[in-house]
């Protein structure tokens, strides 16, 4: 037995199998343990500097940079990190990696890119591309020839690096824009719905593109492949023939999948797949994976399947197997060439390189007329980097075409021109105290002949028809013009912002949707006799948490007067209201608390339209700021030849009409009329008002009629509108009255279920009320939520503002 034994171990140390497999280490000992360790050491360092860095608004890409020089062999060698966590014996599986997730990440960018955008193009964003790409490449060149200058020395021959392919390299690299990277700067920032944000996305999205181009056209040539010509040639053809034939085949068997909701993880998997089939394609060209990857990523359709694929794949790709590839970076990066000789020099060149965009952008704004401000805000923000000037500089030093020295510098300035796009903004661009320059931007102290702009927000179709009754109401023939902005309010999850570069706005919401919000607004038209209306589609796509800043940054620049929002509740088959998302009650109460103008919530209980038949509206007022404004409303409905308007005055006494001296105090909504605004002052302008209107109402008694209403106690509040409710009127428009003074009033608004509706306005919505009209409640700007000036400024500081509102108030051209 023991010779058997011995025989058994003998054969066991003489085996020999030829296959090299065998002679290899075990990976699951080593290698997948290692890849483990270090994959989520990159992960969390990514997510706690992204955390830190989150206040400042810099991009994923800035976050994942810093945490890949984390795990540089110069910055952490020698130390327990390195040794355990980032050994060079297990980098070879981090690139391998990381690779796929480069393909992976391009491909995603390639799903986000609109060809009919870049060929619809208006000139001017055009032209900025254009010449935003031509003139960095030219001073590129210039800049890298003296960047050799000032490192050359006797002891550093630079003439290995003194090459063509060289100079176009750096060229290249200044020359890109990133414009995912510049799409999540501009939604973090909220300027991505102004006029300067629509021109640097689509801007981008060309300059993306010609990058792109460039980078399929001329790396061949600067790597000194074998046959560059050849490479170029085929992959142009492969990239016709995906576009021209697969891309059609493609579409329709994938748009079929979708229509029937067929799709699940295993049928994704034959997609995903062929990401890296044509990323194979490409580097058997001779070109690079990532170009096949993109071609893959822009023949796929777009609508609802790039929707539901991108939002799948983005928290893998993205954050996970992204992160991995700037570890490759952090390898090549070289600490050595920030010697104290050489900081000067690094400095000057990486300067220089900041300024290649911005100038190049602020001579092609001055042919267009744009501000010198606009156009430096424009070149930082087309300044913003990516992963694709990191891969051509990979390129460059692992073939030896640029030194770790330039290699460093160029990496450098790529992420501090990225860096630098946000204090840039907010220094140069974006107002520092917001809606300063129009104090009164109401619907009240309109003149009489004013153009009046309603931005009217929609989360669905349900709410796009329930705004056209109000929408119509307010657009009769002799009245002054109205303007409609039209915004639909999209909710953005994960990647996808690159879809907002068209005029319509991008959308993560059903096809169907939008377009019928956008029918239901086209409808709002001289067709249906509306001469004197006009109207524009907008949307908004950004998180339900931020995306009240896009509302009233929207209505700042288009200078509107009045914001309508969609309550939160809708009503049911049974006539009850019943919850349609929490979320939009909180962006009900943001928009309120920051709008630049004054704000309607409209409770849509599915009234009809002035155009069908008659509408009977009643104004409810009982004294205020808000109040005033919810009259001067009714009064431009009174004019449609449809309408019935009546006016009910509701008069306080006893208690109910004491004055609430603790609001005075303690109130947060220090607006512009600040609580100085007393109580007699409030009744002498809401009577001046009211002689105005029953004026008005003996001229047009025929659509016009005036009553009163006592209220003693709190309990007759509900009587009088039990009363008002049997008489069956359409629509009620009301004033918020936060700040009516009265000491009852601000108790029952505490009690409220919806405090953003008032006192009143919460009673007409409740199910317990039992109404069937629909209610329209509104909050004047500067009184019901803004925090427009501080509250710890100083007393006199505030009492010169309300002297100066007051006179304006009183000199105001009344509406009618």
């Amino acid at each position: 037995m023991a010779e058997v034994g011995k025989r058994f171990l003998e054969y066991q140390v003489i085996v020999d199998n030829p296959n090299p497999v065998w002679n290899s280490e075990n990976l699951l000992r080593f290698n997948l343990p290692q890849f483990t360790l270090l994959f989520l050491c990159m992960i969390a360092l990514t997510r706690i500097i992204h955390y830190i860095l989150r206040p400042f608004n810099q991009p994923h890409f800035v976050a994942e940079f810093l945490a890949g020089l984390l795990v540089c062999p110069q910055l952490v060698a020698g130390t327990i990190a390195f040794t355990f966590v980032a050994p060079p014996k297990a980098l070879l599986g981090i690139e391998t990696m990381a690779h796929l997730g480069l393909i992976y990440n391009v491909f995603l960018t390639g799903l986000e890119m609109n060809l009919d955008a870049i060929l619809l193009a208006r000139r001017k964003a055009t032209t900025i591309a254009m010449v935003s790409t031509i003139i960095p490449m030219l001073l590129g060149a210039a800049i890298y020839s003296m960047a050799q200058a000032l490192y050359k020395g006797p002891n550093l021959d630079m003439s290995p690096y003194n090459t063509p392919s060289a100079y176009l390299f750096w060229a290249l690299v200044l020359s890109v824009t990133n414009f995912p990277v510049l799409a999540n700067i501009l939604a973090d920032l909220k300027i991505l719905y102004t006029e300067l944000g629509r021109v640097a996305v689509t801007a981008a999205t060309i300059s993306d593109f010609y990058n792109w181009a460039m980078f399929v056209l001329l790396i061949p040539f600067a790597c000194h492949s074998q046959r560059p010509f050849l490479s170029v040639i085929l992959t142009i053809f492969f990239v016709l023939f995906c576009y021209l034939v697969l891309r059609p085949f493609l579409t329709k068997l994938l748009n079929k999948e979708t229509e029937n909701n067929e799709w699940d993880n295993y049928k994704l998997s034959y997609v995903l797949v062929g990401v890296l089939a044509c990323a194979q394609v490409t580097e058997m060209l001779g070109t690079h994976s990532i170009v096949g990857a993109l071609m893959y990523g822009l023949m796929l359709p777009r609508g609802k399947f790039a929707d539901m694929l991108m939002e799948r794949s983005d928290d893998l790709v993205s954050m996970y197997l992204e992160p991995l590839f700037f570890v490759g970076c952090g390898i090549r990066f070289d600490f050595s060439s920030f010697k104290l000789h050489k900081v000067l020099n690094v400095i000057i060149i990486i300067v220089m390189s900041c300024f290649t965009k911005i100038v190049s952008t602020v001579i092609t704004a001055w042919f267009y007329r744009m501000p010198f401000r606009d156009g430096v805000a424009l070149g930082a923000l087309l300044n913003t980097k990516g992963i694709l000037p990191l891969v051509m500089l990979n390129i460059a030093i692992d073939r030896q075409i640029l030194s770790r020295d330039f290699y460093t510098i160029m990496v450098v300035a790529s992420v501090v021109m990225t860096i630098l796009v946000t204090p840039t903004i907010n220094f140069i661009y974006k107002p520092r105290k917001q809606f300063k320059k129009n104090k009164l931007r109401t619907v009240q102290n309109l003149k009489a002949d004013a153009e009046i702009r309603i931005m009217v927000c929609v989360h669905n179709p349900r709410h796009a028809t329930g705004m056209m009754s109000i929408l119509e109401a307010c657009s009769c023939t002799n009245a002054t013009h109205l303007r409609v902005f039209a915004l639909q309010l999209i909710e953005l999850k994960g990647r996808g912002t690159a879809f907002l570069i068209d005029e319509g706005g991008g959308s993560k919401q059903s096809q169907a949707d939008t377009e019928s919000i956008r029918d239901i607004f086209s409808e709002f038209k001289p067709e249906r006799g509306l001469t004197n209306a006009s109207v524009e589609t907008l949307a908004a796509v950004s998180s339900y948490e931020t995306i009240h800043k896009d509302i009233y940054n929207i209505a700042d620049e288009r200078q509107t007067s009045l914001i309508l929002l969609p309550f939160h509740k809708h009503s049911s088959v049974e006539g009850a209201l019943e919850e349609t998302n929490p979320v939009f009650r909180e962006i009900n109460r943001n928009v309120m608390r920051y709008a630049p103008c004054s704000v309607g919530i409209l409770v849509d209980r599915g009234h009809r339209l002035p155009s069908e038949m008659n509408l009977y509206v009643a104004i409810v007022f009982i004294g205020g700021h808000d109040d005033r404004e919810a009259l001067a409303i009714a009064w431009r409905m009174a004019r449609h030849k449809r309408i019935h308007l009546s006016m009910v005055h509701i008069l306080l006494f006893g208690k109910v009409a004491e004055v609430d001296t603790s609001a005075r105090i303690n109130d947060e909504a220090n607006g512009i009329l600040s609580p100085m605004l007393d109580s007699a002052r409030e009744k002498e302008l809401d009577e001046e008002y009211m002689s105005l209107f029953r004026l008005m109402a003996v001229n047009n008694e025929h659509s016009v009629t005036y009553s009163e209403k006592e209220v003693h106690t709190a309990d007759d509040i509900p009587l009088v509108l039990d009363e008002l409710e049997r008489e069956g009127y359409d629509l009620y428009v009301l004033g918020h009255g936060k700040r009516r003074n009265s000491t009852v009033l601000s108790k029952l608004l505490e009690w409220t279920d919806c405090p953003e509706l008032g006192v009143m306005g919460d009673m007409l919505a409740s199910n317990t009320l039992g109404s069937c009209s629909s209610v329209l409640v509104v909050q004047q700007y500067a009184f019901g939520g803004m925090n427009l000036k501080s509250i710890n400024q100083t007393t006199c500081e505030s009492n010169q503002d309300d002297i100066e509102a007051i006179s304006k108030v009183k000199s105001i051209k009344y509406n009618w």
